[in-house]
């Protein structure tokens, strides 16, 4: 399993994934979920997976093959004109690779499955993120769905649904984030450290802001303590319940 969520703020994207893959009684591993396209100036692209470990790889080798491809090949996700453009050609990718896994074609609970977040700023744009569906088509996020999640989401979910505001901070947005990996990573094995992080200023068609927060990161060790604590107090400090 995973978690993965995509973000927009008014000053631009966040993107935050972990790297679980496996979680077996003797058996942990780990593998990279986050992926960057960056043309300094032009654009930067950034692409997170869930589901199928074998489709997403799959995935991700088709768009980087094809992003440095001859003339004679359908132009990569680099040539694409818009991160509506880009969608597509991801959404159409994700379901060749599906399709060539299984006779019957992509669908939803398909051992093959698998979703994407992708998104970014292509130059002449604005700043954007569309979550992938297995069978191929997308949706783009706005101000009633201003944040996308994917994989095992509903651990997380309710601190991003209280706490969100698109004016924040990418410092506490982050912060918020963390809270919310925080949950997933108590709740469920199959979700777990490190994770991996981007921050995308608007306009700024880079990608340098980039991290692994590491279990061992003394602020994320902060919040998660702190975070603990104060749920323990605000219970405490509710009144009880009487019959």
């Amino acid at each position: 399993m995973t978690y993965c969520v995509g973000m927009r703020l008014n000053d631009g994207l966040v993107f935050m994934s972990d790297t679980r893959t496996n979680a077996g009684v003797d058996n942990f591993s780990t593998s990279r979920k986050m992926f960057n396209w960056t043309v300094p100036g032009e654009r930067s692209i950034t692409l997170m997976t869930a589901g199928n470990l074998a489709t997403t790889q799959a995935v991700v080798s088709l768009l980087e093959e094809r992003s440095v491809a001859t003339e004679a090949r359908d132009p990569g996700i680099l040539s694409r004109e818009t991160m509506f453009q880009v969608a597509r050609l991801v959404g159409a990718t994700l379901k060749e690779v599906i399709a060539d896994s299984g006779p019957d074609g992509p669908t939803a609970d398909d051992r093959f499955a698998a979703s994407i977040i992708v998104g970014g700023q292509i130059k002449g744009g604005e700043p954007t993120i569309f979550l992938i569906y297995p069978e191929g088509n997308f949706i783009e996020i706005s101000d009633d769905t201003p944040f996308f999640q994917i994989g095992e989401t509903k651990y997380g979910k309710p601190i991003l649904v209280r706490t969100y505001d698109p004016a924040m901070a990418f410092e506490d947005a982050v912060k918020l984030l963390l809270v919310s990996f925080d949950s997933t990573v108590k709740s469920n094995l199959s979700c777990g450290l490190p994770f991996d992080l981007h921050v995308y200023e608007r306009d700024s068609l880079t990608s340098d802001r980039r991290t692994r927060i590491e279990e061992s990161d003394p602020v994320y060790q902060t919040i998660s303590n702190g975070w603990g604590d104060a749920l323990r107090e605000a219970f405490q400090g509710l009144p009880s319940y009487r019959v």
